[in-house]
Parts: structure tokens; C-alpha cells; sequence
């Protein structure tokens, strides 16, 4: 069952995780199967060496399992994250694209592919997060 009743319920939800959006990264699209959010490259997310950071990508991929498995119930926060980087950023934008490999008793796996606009594999993550009793009002 899906918390969110639309996806600008879940944008305004999410626009409280100010690291992220204030990095640029938005949620694209949200359905009980899968979450996107995407980023402009910019030179503020640029490393020493010209490419781009790796915090940036894995905070993008962090992103879209949050926006799936706070979907999916919530509230949910990572507990274990493994992260590959598979290639370099050629293009200008980046995008994430969760989908639920486990939503269990108590945690839900995902797993997150990050890719370039040019379509080259840029990272693969694999993250189990948490659910937190759920709060109620009061």
C-alpha cells in the first residue's frame, strides 16, 4: 500500500530533505515499483580532478531508495548502503532508478542504478533500509 497519495505529495514531503535539494536533485516519478530523481551536473558537484564527486552520486542514489521505501512505508531510514561506481560522468545529467527487491517485516532492500544522460552505467547501489514504527499524530 502506497503512502503517498500523488506525486506532488511525495515532492513536498521530500523537499525537507534539504542536502539533497539543495544539491540540485528532484524526484521525477513514484510508483509503488519504482522511484527516479534526477540532477543537473554542475561544477559544484565537480571533484578535485574534474569529474564529478562520488558523494554526489551516491547522495542521488540515496535519494531515490528513500523516496521508494518512505513509499513504501514510513517512516524508513538506511541502515546498510554498497555502492559501485562503474564508470566516469560524461554527460550533463544523472539519473536514479530504485526498485524493490525486498519489502520485508522489517526492512525493505533496493537496489539503485544511477546512469548519465548519454546512457552509460555510471553506479549501482544496493541499500536495506529500516522501517521506524510508525508515528502517530499527537
Amino acid at each position: 500500500m502506497a503512502i503517498f497519495q500523488s506525486l506532488e505529495e511525495a515532492k513536498a514531503f521530500f523537499r525537507q530533505d534539504r542536502f539533497a535539494t539543495g544539491n540540485g536533485m528532484q524526484l521525477d516519478e513514484l510508483t509503488e515499483e519504482k522511484a527516479v530523481c534526477s540532477m543537473e551536473v554542475g561544477e559544484n558537484h565537480r571533484n578535485g580532478l574534474g569529474g564529478v564527486m562520488g558523494g554526489a552520486i551516491f547522495t542521488l542514489a540515496d535519494f531515490a531508495s528513500a523516496a521508494l521505501s518512505n513509499h513504501l512505508h514510513r517512516p524508513t531510514v538506511a541502515q546498510q548502503v554498497s555502492i559501485s561506481y562503474l564508470n566516469g560522468v560524461r554527460g550533463n545529467r544523472l539519473t536514479a532508478a530504485a526498485v524493490c527487491l525486498k519489502n520485508g517485516r522489517n526492512n525493505i532492500v533496493t537496489r539503485v542504478t544511477v546512469e548519465d544522460d548519454t546512457g552509460r552505467k555510471i553506479a549501482e547501489t544496493v541499500v536495506t533500509s529500516f522501517k521506524l514504527a510508525e508515528r502517530t499524530p499527537g
